[in-house]
């Protein structure tokens, strides 16, 4: 079937093609909204801007004693409910003058189009690390010395996982660091050896290394005054939904466009025990998680 833009008899131009495009080149450019950092375990079916998400946590049982004559005490499960409202809506036109010849010519894997889709991922995970640095629970300064970076930044990742360990976030963590974090980081022995390091396809979703029990990552879309933050991707979630492509004829220009709409929110889920609630058995949204945490670092000057 021809479609209005077409030329007459011509059915080269399919939009699903750029879909399956425009996610292969979305996704790996995440790093704040990617699976590593921020689970998407609750998108459900997105259709606009102003979707609610609900999440549910169930509260955490009272473990009883077992003792006769006592016996059991059964309890009801409780849940309380968290909100994901889908507050952005993005998008990015293409205006072309002839589809199939642009689809024949690679497409969405042309260079302005591959910047179109990179600001649209760097506008996603902006969003979404500051979501995230937001609610973190704020470490003291790390003050490393000029000769002792690398080491003293190191250090400082593994007071964070200490940190963590304290609050029993599981293992499976990410850490991710500005890109002057990562330049000195990356000089320290255990980072450069990790196994990870250097394996194809480690700049995905900016993947720098795989230790033991946490995966470092770095970001261009670090939120000011911050340089590291460390937790776990059960703590925040993402939904996002690329609506798929459309195509027809400009009204602006002689020319044809195809164009998506990408919509997504994101929030940090509370956890009983771990966070604070109101007398409602609401979350109170202005207290830190203990689940995610942040530091700076104070830079030597000379």
């Amino acid at each position: 079937m021809s479609l209005a833009y077409q030329q007459p008899g011509s059915t080269t131009f399919i939009p699903e093609i750029w879909d399956a495009e425009l996610l292969t080149a979305f996704d790996p450019l995440l790093v704040w909204a990617s699976p590593l950092v921020s689970n998407n375990k609750y998108e459900g079916e997105i259709r606009q801007k102003g979707d609610t998400v609900h999440v549910n946590s169930l509260l955490r049982p009272t473990v009883g004693e077992y003792k006769l004559p006592d016996g059991m005490t059964a309890q009801r499960p409780e849940t309380v409910d968290q909100e994901l409202v889908i507050t952005e809506a993005d998008y990015i036109q293409v205006l072309i003058e002839d589809a199939e010849r642009v689809q024949l010519a690679g497409g969405l894997d042309s260079p302005i189009n591959q910047q179109m889709i990179r600001a649209l991922a760097r506008k996603a995970d902006t969003f979404m690390g500051n979501i995230i640095v937001n609610s973190a629970t704020a470490l003291p300064a790390i003050t490393p010395t000029a000769e002792n970076i690398p080491q003293s930044l190191y250090s400082a990742i593994l007071d964070m996982m200490l940190e963590l360990d304290s609050s029993d976030i599981p293992a499976g963590r990410y850490v991710v660091v500005s890109p002057r974090v990562k330049r000195y980081l990356i000089e320290h022995p255990s980072v450069a050896n990790a196994a990870a390091y250097g394996e194809g396809g480690v700049t995905a979703n900016g993947v720098v290394a795989r230790l033991a029990g946490f995966t470092i990552l770095t970001t261009t879309a670090m939120p000011a005054g911050v340089d590291i933050v460390a937790g776990h991707s059960e703590f925040s979630t993402y939904a996002s939904q690329l609506t798929g492509f459309r195509e027809g004829q400009s009204e602006k220009y002689r020319a044809n466009y195809a164009d998506t709409l990408h919509l997504y929110g994101g929030r940090v889920l509370r956890y009983p025990g771990l966070d604070t609630q109101k007398p409602d058995k609401t979350w109170d949204d202005t207290k830190p998680t203990k689940g995610i945490v942040k530091a700076a670092v104070t830079w030597p000057t000379s």
